[in-house]
């Protein structure tokens, strides 16, 4: 689909997923420094006042009712564990992705499991008080 189909004119362009975080050095340093995730831009102001804007390839929006997300958190976690939203990063070795980020300090919620539809998912909760899946596709 290009920018000249019917359907994407005057249409979302970008998504932009924006969390307060309250330890914004920590936060940084988890999703750009150990996630990998490129600096786009990132701005001060008066006071304390910071931003960073990360980019992280193509995003989608995955809209789940609750029954879906309860049978996620069981396939990949074997327990209802996911708050109301959770960020999901496809990277290239989740293994190694995941191991890079427990060592930053990010809190194994579940190890690189294989789900039904071919993908090896892992849970984390992060600096920043995120919890997020990282998946590598199998197929």
């Amino acid at each position: 689909m290009t920018d000249e189909d019917p359907k994407r004119r005057g249409g979302a362009r970008q998504m932009r997923l924006i969390v307060e975080v309250e330890d914004f050095e920590a936060a940084v340093a988890y999703f750009r420094d150990t996630l990998g995730l490129g600096e786009e831009a990132a701005f001060s102001g008066d006071g304390d006042e910071r931003v960073m804007i990360l980019e992280a390839g193509r995003a989608t929006l995955e809209l789940a009712n609750p029954a879906h997300r309860r049978y996620v958190d069981e396939v990949e976690v074997g327990r209802a564990v996911a708050p109301r939203f959770r960020i999901a990063f496809e990277v290239g070795d989740v293994n190694r992705r995941t191991a890079e980020s427990v060592e930053a300090g990010a809190g194994l919620v579940a190890p690189p499991t294989e789900t039904p539809w071919r993908s090896l998912n892992a849970r984390l909760d992060t600096p920043g008080d995120l919890h997020i899946t990282l998946f590598e596709e199998l197929d």
